[in-house]
């Protein structure tokens, strides 16, 4: 008699030891629900600009439904090479340094696929986005985490990065603003990370996705610092400074080695971005200024109602520079993270991310997304309130 299959036992090893992302597995839990205000997925809660809209409209009317090179238009690539200059200070050749992606999470993906060989050892700062450490052993690479602290506003020391290298450490990867706490990092500490950097010869990542989103003072790229460009691999792209989310736009920079080394693998599994979209992006990129500002405007609003609305019913929560997010500390209701948050949910119908989601260190936080109207945002902070009190009793 044949030994009955069993799927599970053919999947890949280290597929298998891949967890499901805890923002998916949490959001299980509300779909269905009803009246439920949602603080929860990171995406902008206005529509695509209608001149980006249209733009993408257009293409289609022009018939422009076909295959573009692996790299992308070149439009789009000249137009992104003369954004870099103007507004992070830094120049990529567009016909050799650029490559356009689906989304910064293939962009991401098809760096570290490049670089890494089986055992290298990737240090990323948490907490982070959920994908970070999974990408890394996906490409068969061990994740090293560096833990970022709400004293010091979430943002990444060069002494933390330099004590976690090892012989083994190939790269570092970073994301300022990041997300989930809105960090951000200041001029002079990315030259003392540069520094670290040059001295034990790393390549460095530099996910910049929420950089438009920046509330105060300058958004530094750490592929402007001096000695940077020739090591680095600068991923940008269109989902949240123009909410273009279902474009699925993106794009990475970086010496012409990395970008054909990335194009190799492009080639073989998305070949191309959507056409449409990178027309989109064309238009984004080249007339999109004034509506990102508004929108970040009015992120900012929400921004400051959020954070003191949680300081006020006793979650201190710090301000966040960047992004769309807040990451207010749960530690004094006594309860875990996930504890909150499934309680918050069925108790008061607001659905908020556990921080622990985002990696040991954001155990005792809620990643709190403020992409979301003002007036629900008042309504969610007032029954979270309620909901304080209530566990506090």
């Amino acid at each position: 008699m044949a030994t009955p299959f069993q799927p599970n036992q053919s999947i890949a090893s280290h597929v298998r030891a891949i967890p499901r992302s805890g923002i998916r597995e949490f959001f299980d839990l509300v779909q269905g629900q009803k009246d439920i205000i949602s603080l929860g997925v990171g995406e902008p809660d206005f529509v695509t600009p209608w001149n980006i809209r249209e733009a993408a409209i257009y293409a289609l009317e022009r018939g422009k439904t076909g295959y573009t090179s692996n790299l992308g238009l070149l439009t789009l690539r000249e137009a992104i090479s003369e954004h870099l200059v103007q507004h992070f200070g830094v120049r990529y050749d567009a016909k050799t340094q650029i490559l356009i992606a689906v989304g910064v999470s293939e962009a991401l993906d098809l760096a570290l696929r490049a670089v890494i060989n089986p055992g290298d050892e990737i240090l990323h700062h948490e907490p982070c986005y959920v994908s970070y450490s999974p990408s890394i052993a996906l490409a068969h690479g061990t994740p090293v985490a560096v833990e970022c602290t709400a004293a010091n506003g979430f943002a990444v020391t060069a002494e933390a990065i330099e004590k976690a290298i090892t012989p083994r450490t190939k790269a570092l990867m970073l994301n300022f603003p990041t997300n989930p706490t809105g960090g951000t990092m200041t001029r002079l500490e990315l030259e003392k990370i540069a520094a670290v950097v040059q001295r034990h010869n790393l390549v460095v990542l530099t996910d910049e996705i929420y950089a438009e989103l920046t509330f105060e003072g300058e958004h530094v790229s750490i592929a402007s610092l001096p000695g940077m460009a020739e090591r680095t691999i600068f991923l940008h792209g269109f989902s949240k400074a123009y909410a273009m989310t279902g474009f699925r736009i993106g794009y990475a920079c970086g010496p012409a080695e990395f970008i054909e080394a990335m194009m190799r693998i492009h080639q073989y599994s998305m070949l191309c971005a959507s056409i449409i979209s990178q027309e989109a992006a064309l238009e984004a990129i080249q007339h999109g200024a004034a509506a990102c500002a508004e929108m970040r405007e009015q992120y900012k609003l929400r921004r400051n109602f959020i954070v003191k609305a949680f300081n006020a019913m006793g979650l201190t929560c710090h301000l966040p520079r960047g992004s769309f997010y807040a990451f207010p500390s749960i530690k004094s209701t006594g309860l875990t993270s996930k504890e909150f948050a499934v309680r918050l949910l069925q108790e008061e119908k607001v659905a908020a991310v556990p921080g622990s989601a985002f990696g040991p260190s954001g155990e005792g936080y809620m990643r709190c997304c403020f992409a979301t109207s003002l007036e629900q945002i008042q309504t969610a902070t007032e029954r979270m309130a309620r909901f304080v009190a209530r566990v506090r009793k």
